[in-house]
């Protein structure tokens, strides 16, 4: 096995990753040699793709003459050969152009975000709606359904709605109903969990009853790191040559999209990371993506209200492409919050 690479090799390497990111066929000496200024004959070229094989960083499949990265090759691209270029100026631009077109809505952006991200990067796109490290709450709504049925409704200071079913023991007017949803209101607004917890301990009858339901989603909500997801660019993966064919690689891209403890798990490394977070075949961490790639990066207000975008595709991807997009679409998204809610 290689220990490190020589000045050749990383050039050998890189051209290999770049041609097959484009082809998408196993690479001959004789492409390198005649597409890519190496300045070694084929033979040499050959020696060498021999010794990247033997170190891990090539494979070749079949009984073809050409080499394609394997997962270590491309984890040593992405470490250290990858060029990181701006997004060119005229699409920054235009995407920027874009936003400004849409309304000031939260929900817009993101339903935005995940379609630019899909169509720059010619990926799927995973963007989750940025949330605070708590839940806190902004208003309370009990709503009628039934005599002895209501529904109560929790609205979030990050914008979420959500609601659950309360059976009551007896029926209650909807004057009742209004006063105490103004009473919790005013209770609570602008509170976490954790305090709600602290300042409800003395209600009772259905204020009490309310509490208990809100202290249990909020807890709920707490735990679940994902929010709302937004995606987009499925069909994107469907015209890639690795997945018209492989099932079980699609099913890795359908989980990295739907399975939210798997999207719960890279949020938390991203979070805890910052940055552009590259991940290779499931870096030996996570088995149920390590035949894909995912590029994703924070975005949000300072610790105070984050979300989670990027991109989801093959390990043949374009890390420079796709990284530059999710790198300048999260600093866009990242000043349009600020702009929309404040610092």
């Amino acid at each position: 096995m290689l220990i490190s690479l020589s000045a050749r090799q990383k050039n050998v390497l890189q051209s290999i990753v770049h041609e097959y990111v484009q082809a998408a066929t196993p690479v001959s000496s004789k492409v390198l040699a005649q597409g890519y200024q190496l300045g070694v004959s084929s033979a040499t070229i050959r020696s060498e793709m021999a010794a990247l094989e033997e170190g891990g960083f090539l494979t070749h499949p079949h009984t073809s003459a050409g080499r394609v990265p394997t997962e270590h090759g491309y984890r040593y691209y992405v470490e250290n050969l990858m060029q990181w270029d701006m997004l060119p100026s005229a699409e920054q631009r235009m995407i920027s152009h874009q936003f400004h077109q849409t309304r000031l809505e939260l929900d817009q952006w993101l339903r935005l975000s995940a379609a630019v991200l899909a169509h720059s990067s010619q990926n799927a796109s995973l963007v989750t709606a940025p949330k605070s490290g708590q839940a806190q709450l902004n208003h309370v709504d009990i709503v009628s359904i039934q005599e002895t049925t209501v529904s109560v409704i929790l609205g979030l200071q990050e914008g979420t709605l959500t609601q659950q079913i309360l059976n009551l023991p007896q029926p209650v007017n909807r004057d009742l109903l209004n006063q105490t949803a103004r009473q919790l209101t005013d209770l609570w607004r602008g509170l976490d969990v954790r305090d709600i917890k602290q300042v409800s301990s003395s209600l009772t009858g259905l204020s009490a009853q309310v509490s208990t339901i809100a202290i249990e989603i909020m807890e709920r909500l707490d735990k679940r790191l994902s929010s709302d997801i937004y995606r987009d660019g499925l069909l994107n993966i469907l015209n890639q040559p690795e997945f018209q064919d492989q099932q079980a690689v699609l099913q890795q891209v359908i989980r990295a999209l739907e399975e939210r403890h798997l999207i719960d798990q890279l949020i938390s490394d991203v979070l805890e990371h910052g940055g552009i977070q590259i991940i290779v075949g499931g870096e030996g961490r996570w088995d149920q993506i390590s035949q894909i790639s995912v590029v994703l990066a924070r975005y949000g207000v300072d610790t105070k209200m984050a979300g989670v975008m990027g991109v989801v595709g093959p390990m043949r991807m374009s890390y420079e492409r796709s990284v530059s997009v999710v790198r300048y679409m999260s600093h866009l998204m990242s000043d349009l919050i600020t702009d929309l809610y404040g610092k």
